[in-house]
């Protein structure tokens, strides 16, 4: 099973969807190992943002600053889900990063809508509602960065009886 990092951006939280969105996931069957809402500090976030994803040469030093400023204008929720390629699942879930782009029927395709170019005009962070891992080597750094062990749990649920492989009956 592949575990990925969820965070329900402050956007997510003001706007009262997070009960919405983490139902879509739960829906698919993936699985909830580990979840927290908490408010952290600038260099929490630089580190994720920075250090992780290397923001700042994907997008550029000032979309990383007005991100950074977004992310710390209130709590978000942090969570681990767990599934079959989950990372690929929980993204496709989760559409484009650009919110004008998403398609419908994804999360930021249903509720977002702003545009890189509008946010940058008014220097603005982007109100996407969702951040999601982009690879198995991210989700595993930055669930090691949010999450200690002993928040991470394991347990059964109804889905992978449908998903788990069978014992065999000859043997």
């Amino acid at each position: 099973m592949e575990r990925t990092l969820i965070i329900l951006k402050p956007d997510a939280l003001q706007r009262g969807i997070v009960g919405e969105v983490v139902s879509r996931f739960e829906k698919t069957g993936l699985k909830i190992c580990g979840v927290k809402m908490l408010q952290p500090d600038y260099d929490h976030y630089y580190h994720h943002y920075e250090n992780i994803s290397k923001m700042v040469s994907r997008r550029g030093k000032e979309a990383f600053d007005v991100t950074l400023e977004a992310m710390t204008e209130g709590p978000v929720i942090a969570a681990v889900l767990e599934g079959i390629e989950a990372v690929a699942v929980v993204r496709k879930m989760v559409g484009e990063t650009e919110p004008h782009k998403a398609l419908p029927g994804t999360i930021r395709g249903d509720y977002s809508h702003i545009s890189f170019k509008h946010a940058g005009d008014y220097k603005l962070g982007v109100p996407n509602v969702i951040h999601a891992s982009g690879t198995v080597e991210e989700a595993q750094q930055e669930i090691a960065h949010w999450f200690k062990a002993d928040e991470l749990f394991d347990y059964q649920t109804v889905h992978e009886h449908f998903t788990q492989p069978k014992p065999s009956k000859n043997k």
